[in-house]
């Protein structure tokens, strides 16, 4: 969900197999609806992150799909801007940094991708890190933009640093997938916190930093 202008925007999968519908808050009534060439084998859209380029008020999409690369479009547009094939399995994850105009994504596969748009809006690749273990359902960038985590199938939760993907911390006490997971957004850095959602009906809590 991005707020844009004077109201929200959210993406959902659309009616049709690789169609992505943006709705306007809180009427839910459809403001684009964005549909790929005939011929592009896309697949099931597996992710979306709808977000704000700082130097403009129109917001952008980026779309993960099942058989194709990560794509940007312009919804205004309704156009296809850019992609990039930065996995060899289905996309299932993805987040944005507009600050640092720099993206990160997992798959079904053991690799995290990062990437980043240059000024004519080409994505291109910049780092990946291959995992122990793969499929990761999850990943998400911290508010701070210092830290990013990754919740995989494997019961394990992976945190990173944002700036050159070094490994911090493997969180482990779920004995099943991890599907989810969320940052709590306190201001207090010692207060901040991991929520993790698993196959196994547990919610992990974790402590990011500790007391000072």
């Amino acid at each position: 969900m991005q707020k844009d202008v004077d109201h929200y925007l959210l993406a959902s999968p659309g009616s049709t197999l690789s169609e992505v519908k943006i709705s306007g808050l809180p009427k839910k009534m459809p403001v684009w609806i964005l549909k790929p060439p005939a011929d592009a084998k896309l697949g099931m859209p597996m992710c979306l992150k709808l977000w704000q380029p700082l130097s403009c008020s129109r917001s952008l999409l980026l779309v993960g799909y099942k058989d194709w690369p990560v794509t940007l479009w312009d919804p205004s547009e309704k156009k296809m801007l850019s992609h990039l094939a930065c996995h060899d399995e289905p996309i299932m994850c993805l987040d944005f940094d507009p600050e640092k105009v720099k993206g990160i994504s997992g798959s079904s596969g053991n690799v995290l991708s990062s990437w980043g748009l240059d000024k004519q809006q080409n994505l291109k690749l910049q780092q990946t890190m291959s995992l122990v273990n793969a499929e990761i359902a999850d990943t998400c960038i911290h508010q701070d933009k210092k830290i990013l985590a990754t919740a995989g199938w494997d019961h394990w939760v992976r945190v990173f640093g944002w700036k050159k993907l070094k490994s911090l911390a493997v969180l482990l006490y779920q004995t099943a997938s991890i599907h989810c997971f969320t940052f709590s957004d306190h201001v207090v850095s010692s207060e901040r916190l991991i929520a993790a959602g698993s196959k196994d009906q547990r919610i992990s809590l974790w402590s990011l930093y500790n007391e000072p």
